[in-house]
């Protein structure tokens, strides 16, 4: 698969299998690349406003610097994932928020990990 590819029904089911469970909740596959010593897959928080703030005036205010989590290594090949952590701004106040990922981890499949990474606390390394 190339950046950009449309990704079909049957490589979507066969990704979300791959991927930790509950992500595609929250995430849509923006693309699949085959990088030769393995597969990025860029993941985009998708544009819901956080439960959170529903009622608040907020809408989407971009994004966070892409970050990489290094997932389990499919059939001995490298598996990154790159993602895309969206903001909101609050038109009232011009707070800008973000999801809190201690909240979906209470709420959902996602493991404290995994949510600690996503809330971008200090301690995480990258080997790129």
């Amino acid at each position: 698969m190339e950046t950009g590819t449309k990704l079909s029904s049957v490589e979507h089911q066969l990704l979300s299998l791959i991927l930790p469970a509950g992500l595609l909740d929250y995430f849509e596959i923006k693309s699949v690349r085959d990088i030769k010593i393995g597969y990025e897959v860029l993941l985009e928080e998708k544009s819901d406003i956080p439960v959170e703030y529903n009622n608040e005036p907020m809408r989407c205010h971009g994004f966070y610097p892409e970050q990489t989590i290094h997932d389990f290594p499919v059939r001995g090949k490298v598996f990154d994932l790159i993602v895309k952590r969206r903001r909101w701004l609050n038109t009232i106040t011009k707070e800008v928020v973000s999801r809190d990922w201690n909240l979906v981890a209470k709420g959902t499949r996602f493991t404290q990990e995994f949510a600690t990474f996503l809330k971008g606390l200090p301690g995480y390394s990258s080997h790129k």
